[in-house]
């Protein structure tokens, strides 16, 4: 069944899947984005990011969003079968090797006393928003504030937890279990 991002995440309280398949790149924007919407509303439902693209940003940000797994479609269909029945019990498909090429693409200067960065709380509830995967004219919207000041607060986010791109605050968010 193909819907967009949008759709997917209202259909889910009325179909009730095992598993959802998600594909990087949806319809109507981002299944990242998707993940993200999915992960605030139902932490547990197992999700599988399936994409032609073996692209380190978006295995990363998956990885961060808590996703089950991603597969790539140049794998036999069997791969993403199989891979379908593990995550329906719950259990996560990274393999050593990706988790380790991740971690290499994500080596960024470690901070003293990282885990106790200062941030206000309306850079944290950006922060938040930007580990939900939203866009930051989405953040903007959400959080009623402007498109600029969005960016404004990303890029000093960035500055103070020393990282250099919003999915890496993303996954510094989440292995410090902030959000």
């Amino acid at each position: 069944m193909s819907h967009s991002g949008s759709q997917a995440v209202q259909l889910i309280p009325q179909l009730k899947p095992q598993v959802v398949v998600l594909g990087v790149r949806m319809q109507d924007g981002e299944g990242l984005t998707t993940l993200g919407r999915i992960r605030v509303a139902r932490k547990k439902l197992p999700v599988l990011m399936y994409s032609a693209h073996d692209n380190p940003t978006y295995l990363a940000r998956a990885y961060a969003l808590k996703a089950n797994g991603y597969v790539l479609k140049t794998n036999p269909g069997q791969k993403l079968l199989d891979t379908i029945q593990i995550a329906s019990q719950g259990k996560s498909i990274w393999t050593r090797k990706t988790l380790q090429s991740i971690a290499e693409f994500l080596v960024t200067p470690r901070l003293e006393n990282d885990a106790g960065v200062p941030l206000t709380l309306r850079k944290g509830e950006v922060l938040q928003q930007v580990v939900s995967g939203l866009t930051n004219k989405e953040i903007a919207v959400s959080l009623h504030i402007s498109f600029e000041t969005v960016k404004e607060h990303i890029q000093h986010i960035l500055r103070k937890t020393g990282v250099s791109d919003r999915t890496q605050a993303a996954v510094w968010a989440v292995r410090k279990e902030l959000f």
